[in-house]
This record gives structure tokens, C-alpha cells and sequence, in this order.
């Protein structure tokens, strides 16, 4: 345990852009302190000015064979590598942040909680978008059963990311590394998903590869339908083929009291709420997106991640996602592409 007058100390795995994020993050943390970074590229390459002065590393492995004292790691690199590294930093006695996915695979995720078992450490899975101000709003409706049973549920994942995103040479759209739409661009809304209704079984689906041969090694668009464990049926449909821009992130929820639309670019809006004998509160304004210059991401929450990291570790707060809903997660996805494989994408 860390005690209430010590600052936890972070090291940096990964410096990309959302690596960065963390770093920047950890640095506005008053009760936080960056003490590493860590990128498989010269640190000329890395566009670390806002980071001089921070030890800086060429692999995990050095990292972690350093004299440095640090008590968290964060898992900030390519998604393929994500389970293998977070296992290294927990055998190395750190606790870990680790990046949406935890991994690409159940096993690998199920390998991670194994180890983080073993040697007593935790691990905090990124899902930023658990704070957004509609998903903590409808949380609260869900938790409350003021939409009564639910009937029908429906996400829909409209982005855009074309040649400007998928860089020739990179890891982004290979299959070892990025491991496909759904883990790298859309498993922070499946999460909501997961976090408001439940597990999923009945699993079908329809997928298609419209603009993305020649970028990915996987589908870029699918219409997936299941049904809840716990009732009522749902729809998932996404693409990344979107021309230009991003379109929407949007759910829709149908119950036998009422019905509510979160839409916008990034399910950032309330768009329709109609429930019995219920008002709509005004809710606090959503963080704008992450904006990568050629494309844009989810909401920028992460202060709330390492904020979260911080009180856990202090025994104040429990973790807001913790690793079995993160292996959860990453389960619902490989079962989608266990239908997925079944088929011949065209």
C-alpha cells in the first residue's frame, strides 16, 4: 500500500500519442510523479519536449533492468504486445495500467489476472469513456431500472480512419499487432455496453472490408445481433470506411418505460430521453474528443484514469475498471470474430 503523503510514481511504456497523454496526465497529478519513459525509438523521434529531463529507455526490458524505483507501469504500446508486457511488469513487482485491450485474446488477458494474482498487484484496465458525463448518467438510470425491462438495445460505431490513419510500415491495421476494428477503434464502446447490460450470447453477424484492402488485415464494417444473458436483444454496427470524418457513436436503448438516445461523434450527447414520470437532469459538459491532428478518438478522460489509479492505491476508491472487466471485454470481441472467421469477408 502507498502511503497518503507518498506521490505514485508512474513509468511510461509506449510514446505515442496516448503514452503521451498518460505522461502528460501523471504530470498534472499533484499526488503522481513521472520518473520513465519508455519507446522502441530514438528519443529524437519521439517528440519529447514536454518530457526533458525524464529517464528515458529503448525497450521494457531496460526499463526494467534499471536501478529506477517506480510503482506503476503503463502499457501504452501496440495491442499485440499489451498481455506480454503488463505480465513483465507485474513479475517486476509494479502494478499496471494497461491501454484498451488488455489483450487480443481471453488466454492472454486470463494470463495477465493469473499473474497479477501470484505476485499481489493490480491491474487498471483504460476506459476512459466510463466517465463521460451521459455514461455516468445512464449508469444511474440502468442501476435504478427506470427504464424498466429492457427490451432492445442498439450501438452504432460510424468513424472515419482511412490511408491518413493506417501508415505504411506501421502496426496500426496488422492483424499480430492491432488485431482489428472492434479492439483497436470500438472496444470502449462495447465496454459501455458490457458495463450497462451485461454479457452477450446467440452471436451472428455480417462483415464486410469496403475501403481498407490494401491498409488492413481485417474487415473494416460488420452488423453484428446477440441477445443478453440477463434479456432483451441488441445490435452492434460499425465501420470504420466513413468517408472524411468521423459520424457518429450512438446508443440506443428501448425499455417497457421509456427510451433514450445517446448519440454525437463520440456518444457524448443525449439526444432523446423519454421515461415515465422522469425528468432529464442537466448534465456537466463532455470532454472534447482526443484530436490526433489526421483523425480523432474517444473523450480525453485519461486525468480520471490516473486519478483513479492514484486513490485505488491509497485505499480510498476501487478501481473503475478492473481486469476481469477488461478480459471481459476482449472475450465479447473474439467471440464476434470467432463468427467473423467462420465467414468469407468480401
Amino acid at each position: 500500500m502507498i502511503k497518503e503523503d507518498q506521490k505514485v510514481r508512474f513509468a511510461v511504456v509506449g510514446c505515442g500519442h496516448i503514452g503521451k497523454r498518460h505522461a502528460t496526465m501523471v504530470q498534472r497529478n499533484d499526488e503522481a510523479e513521472l520518473i520513465a519513459m519508455v519507446d522502441v525509438r530514438p528519443k529524437s523521434e519521439c517528440g519529447m519536449e514536454n518530457f526533458e529531463g525524464v529517464p528515458f529507455f529503448n525497450s521494457i526490458e531496460e526499463l526494467l533492468a534499471s536501478d529506477l524505483e517506480y510503482d506503476v507501469v503503463n502499457i501504452c504500446t501496440p495491442n499485440g504486445l499489451h498481455s506480454d508486457q503488463a505480465k513483465m511488469a507485474i513479475e517486476n513487482g509494479n502494478h499496471v495500467v494497461c491501454e484498451k485491450p488488455m489483450g487480443l485474446s481471453k488466454d492472454g488477458c486470463e494470463s495477465v489476472i493469473y499473474h497479477a494474482l501470484q505476485h499481489s498487484q493490480q491491474v487498471f484496465g483504460v476506459m476512459q469513456n466510463r466517465y463521460s458525463p451521459p455514461s455516468v448518467w445512464i449508469k444511474d438510470v440502468i442501476e435504478r431500472k427506470l427504464l424498466g425491462e429492457i427490451f432492445m438495445v442498439q450501438l452504432n460505431c460510424y468513424w472515419n480512419r482511412d490511408d491518413r490513419y493506417y501508415k505504411k510500415g506501421g502496426w496500426k491495421g496488422t492483424k499480430e499487432l492491432d488485431g482489428g476494428t472492434l479492439f483497436t477503434q470500438f472496444s470502449h464502446f462495447i465496454d459501455i455496453m458490457y458495463w450497462l447490460f451485461g454479457d452477450i450470447d446467440n452471436i451472428q453477424g455480417k462483415f464486410a472490408d469496403f475501403t481498407h484492402e490494401h491498409s488492413t488485415d481485417f474487415e473494416d464494417s460488420g452488423f453484428v445481433s446477440f441477445d443478453f444473458i440477463k434479456g432483451g436483444m441488441g445490435s452492434l454496427n460499425y465501420s470504420t470506411a466513413i468517408w472524411d470524418t468521423n459520424l457518429e457513436s450512438s446508443m440506443t436503448i428501448i425499455g417497457s418505460k421509456g427510451s433514450v438516445k445517446i448519440g454525437g461523434q463520440y456518444m457524448n450527447v443525449i439526444e432523446k430521453c423519454h421515461i415515465e414520470n422522469y425528468e432529464m437532469p442537466e448534465l456537466p459538459p463532455s470532454n472534447p474528443a482526443n484530436d490526433y491532428g489526421t483523425y480523432k478518438g474517444s473523450a480525453a478522460n485519461h486525468h480520471y484514469i490516473i486519478e483513479n489509479v492514484v486513490d485505488a492505491l491509497k485505499r480510498r476508491k476501487k478501481p473503475t475498471t478492473n481486469a476481469l472487466e477488461g478480459l471481459k471485454v476482449v472475450e465479447i470481441i473474439e467471440r464476434i470474430y470467432s463468427v467473423r472467421n467462420k465467414q468469407e469477408i468480401k
